[in-house]
């Protein structure tokens, strides 16, 4: 068996790999990637967020990313009932980015990685964690090729930037069911040929058909969109027949995009993700730390994935750095407790979300612009910043002002 050492080994050639990747290897850490599959790959998770941006900035990936041209995000629409809500990212409470990109991620991933290997980072793609042992503060991993050859790699320190693959997680048995409702997905892109000119054929879309069930459109500069369904998994699985049928009989409950995407051709068999979000026991143990969507994966309705998973990487990668300099680091206290208080504020919302209390204030009249502000600054994933009283007190704000806008409707009836 083959046999290397480093210092850090990266589980995940995603956007989280790759920030906190490039990370170390500025740091002068010697490092390798390990990535299951081929790239380009196809990956949901196309709508970033502001957040991320500080991310790609801080270790040197933005300017790569800005060179290929991918569609502007500076905001979000969500649609219900002929009612429109929209989210500038320039209008927000707390200061930062206000522009981000929507990406097929195939190729905006590659694009990250073909930089990091320019730049003399060692990536092994197409190969499979078979095995990982932790021992004396040191870690063995074993990796299989799709030749079939093992390799033992041992490091100080891993990384699960693995994302839906969950590796630690299934490995070390750290899985546990999600406090969230059982939600699903149907999906796929197309070539938007009746995409409206200007900027409505640019804007990322919810379209809310049921308090529960809701449509993305994500459009891409390369001309086409990425679509989807997300819905409690009974009533996704009430569509019978391939995704294809499915998707094509879920289409008319959009009564605001069924007549752009209908008849038009799928560019790729749609696909399903079942009861997608997920958590762990703990996010990080003697000798690993886990990152992104492999340690926690919300619901795609606030687009919160990538940014959780880069704010996640960047964060893990400092500390792990650190602690290669002999440096104390309170795990707990630096990362769990931080990362958490993220998901915690998230979590919230995509609670209030589904049980009808967040769609009240986003389509209430008139708005407040105070409060829109506020939310604006959540959904641009700045849930740290305890400035903002809808992060401060996530907890009690989103049911006290729905509770405030029932007050206000009866009122004016």
């Amino acid at each position: 068996m083959n046999e290397e050492i480093v210092e850090v080994l990266i589980i995940g050639a995603g956007p989280s790999g790759c920030v906190a990747a490039s990370f170390l290897h500025n740091q002068g850490v010697r490092i390798k990637v390990v990535e299951k599959k081929a790239f380009p790959r196809f990956v949901i998770g196309e709508s970033l967020l502001p957040r991320c941006m500080h991310h790609f900035e801080e270790v040197g990936l933005l300017e790569s990313l800005k060179e290929c041209g991918f569609e502007i995000k500076a905001g979000a629409r969500f649609l219900k009932e002929g009612k429109i809500c929209n989210f500038d990212f320039s209008k927000k409470h707390t200061k930062g980015w206000d522009w981000t990109w929507q990406v097929p991620r195939a190729d905006f991933d590659k694009v990250l990685t073909d930089t990091l290997v320019s730049r003399g980072v060692d990536i092994a793609f197409e190969q499979e964690v078979i095995e990982v042992n932790f021992k004396n503060s040191q870690s063995t991993t074993i990796i299989k090729d799709n030749e079939g050859t093992f390799t033992a790699i041992r490091a100080r320190y891993i990384i699960d930037s693995s994302g839906y693959g969950r590796v630690l997680p299934r490995l070390l048995n750290l899985d546990k069911p999600s406090l969230l409702p059982k939600h699903s997905s149907i999906f796929t892109h197309i070539k938007d040929i009746k995409r409206p000119k200007g900027k409505e054929g640019t804007l990322i879309s919810f379209d809310i058909v049921s308090q529960e069930t809701w449509l993305w459109v994500i459009p891409f500069s390369n001309g086409y969109t990425s679509i989807g369904f997300v819905g409690p998994t009974e009533y996704i699985e009430s569509f019978k027949g391939s995704n294809t049928q499915k998707l094509n009989d879920m289409l008319p409950l959009s009564k605001y995009y069924y007549h752009r995407f209908n008849e038009l051709e799928y560019a790729f068999e749609p696909k399903t993700i079942k009861n997608f979000s997920k958590s762990v026991k703990q996010i990080y143990g003697e000798g690993y730390v886990l990152t992104g969507n492999s340690a926690e994966f919300l619901d795609p309705i606030f687009s919160s994935g990538v940014t959780f998973a880069t704010e996640s990487a960047l964060l893990a990668a400092k500390l792990v750095s650190r602690e290669l300099r002999n440096e104390d680091v309170d795990w707990e206290k630096e990362y769990s407790d931080y990362i958490n208080e993220g998901v915690a504020v998230f979590t919230t919302y995509v609670k209030e979300w589904y049980a009808g209390n967040l769609q009240k204030i986003f389509f209430h009249k008139p708005e407040n612009p105070e409060i829109k502000k506020q939310i604006c600054a959540v959904l641009a994933g700045y849930v740290w910043d305890k400035t903002n009283p809808f992060v401060k007190n996530h907890h009690r704000l989103v049911k006290t002002v729905a509770r405030f806008t029932d007050l206000e409707k009866q009122m004016s009836e």
